[in-house]
C-alpha cells in the first residue's frame, strides 16, 4: 500500500523558545520528506515566532508560517485543516519533543486501515519539567499512556490533544473543531479535542492509541505557579460542565439532573477542601495547603459554570 501524504501542523502562541525545539525534532523525522508538509499556525504571537520559523527554511520539508488572527486553539486547528494538503492531518502543541520515528509511528495505523474505521490516532504524552517542578506539584502531572501496543481505546479513554492525528476526510464529513471550546490567549478553557473525538466515535469510528508515537510535553516554570494552577483548575472545571451539558442536550436528555448532583458534590468539596486548607495552614503544612486550595478553587469553577448553565437553560 502506498505511503500516505501527511500534514503536520503546530499550533503556537507566544512560545518561540519551545517552538524552536519542537521544529528541530520535526525536521529530523524519518518519514519521506517529499510525502509530508509542515505548517506552523501562528495564533497572533507577539514574540519572535516568525523569525524562529524562518530559521528552519533550509530544512526539508521547510515549515510554512500561517498567521491565524482569530484567537483560540481551535481556530488554529481549523486553519490547519483548511491549509492542509495531506491525507492525514497531525495536530501537535508547540512545546513537545519527539524521536525521529515519531511520525512513522503516528500514521502507521491509517496506512493499514482499508475499512476506514479509524477516526483519530493519539500518542503517549509524557510531561517533563525543563525548569524543575515545585514540591507541592509533584505527582500532579503524569504520563498519558493507555496501552502497551497499538490499538483501539475504550470509550472512557481519550487521546490528548497535544499529540493526535485525523484522516482529513473526517473533517469534511463530520465538521471541524468547535471554536467555542479550548484555549483563547491566557484563558485555559478546554474540551475541543474531547468533543471532536466524541463526535467521531458517535458515528462508529475508532480512536486508536500508539505508544510508539510518544512525545515529551515540556511544562515551563510559568505554568507551575499557584496563579496558573488556580486558573487551570477553575477553567478546566467550567469546561467539563459545558462539555457534559452539551453532550446531554445533543442526546435529547435533560441536563438538570447532572447539574444538580454536580452542584451538590461541588459544594461538599468546597467546604471540605476549604477546611483542609485552613487546617494545613494552621499546622504549617504549606505544600498540602496549596494542593487543597487548588482543589477548593476547582470546586468554585464547577459551581460558577453550573449557575451560568442553569440560567442559560431556563
Amino acid at each position: 500500500m502506498p505511503l500516505l501524504r501527511i500534514t503536520v501542523a503546530v499550533i503556537t502562541f507566544n512560545r518561540s523558545r519551545f517552538l524552536r525545539e519542537t521544529l528541530a525534532g520535526l525536521v529530523r523525522q524519518t518519514y519521506p520528506h517529499e510525502l509530508w508538509e509542515l505548517l506552523v499556525i501562528d495564533n497572533n504571537s507577539k514574540d519572535d515566532t516568525r523569525d524562529v520559523v524562518s530559521s528552519f527554511m533550509a530544512s526539508s520539508p521547510a515549515p510554512r508560517h500561517v498567521l491565524e488572527m482569530r484567537q483560540g486553539l481551535d481556530h488554529g486547528r481549523n486553519r490547519a485543516i483548511e491549509e492542509s494538503q495531506g491525507d492525514i492531518v497531525v495536530l501537535v502543541d508547540d512545546d513537545i519533543l519527539m524521536e525521529p520515528t515519531w511520525l512513522e509511528q503516528m500514521v502507521a495505523p491509517f496506512s493499514s486501515d482499508r475499512a476506514h474505521s479509524i477516526g483519530v490516532v493519539g500518542g503517549e504524552v509524557v510531561p517533563v519539567f525543563p525548569d524543575g517542578i515545585p514540591r507541592w506539584l509533584e505527582g500532579s502531572h503524569r504520563p498519558l499512556g493507555f496501552r502497551m501496543d497499538p490499538g483501539p481505546l475504550p470509550p472512557d479513554q481519550v487521546p490528548m490533544g497535544a499529540n493526535f492525528a485525523f484522516p482529513k476526510w473526517v473533517f469534511a464529513r463530520f465538521g471541524s473543531f468547535d471554536t467555542s471550546l479550548d484555549r483563547k490567549g491566557g484563558k485555559l478553557f478546554g474540551g475541543g479535542d474531547s468533543e471532536m473525538i466524541r463526535r467521531i466515535r458517535a458515528v462508529g469510528l475508532d480512536a486508536w492509541f500508539v505508544p510508539g508515537a510518544k512525545v515529551l510535553h515540556q511544562i515551563p516554570a510559568s505554568r507551575l505557579t499557584m496563579g496558573y494552577a488556580l486558573r487551570h483548575a477553575f477553567d478546566s472545571a467550567r469546561s467539563r460542565v459545558v462539555d457534559r451539558v452539551r453532550t446531554l442536550r445533543a442526546s435529547n436528555q435533560s441536563p438538570y439532573g447532572y447539574l444538580s448532583s454536580r452542584a451538590f458534590g461541588a459544594m461538599l468539596k468546597l467546604a471540605g477542601f476549604s477546611l483542609t486548607t485552613v487546617a494545613c495552614l494552621l499546622t504549617l503544612q504549606g505544600d498540602n495547603a496549596k494542593r487543597a486550595f487548588v482543589r477548593t478553587w476547582r470546586s468554585c469553577g464547577y459551581l460558577y459554570q453550573i449557575a451560568r448553565s442553569v440560567v442559560g437553560l431556563v
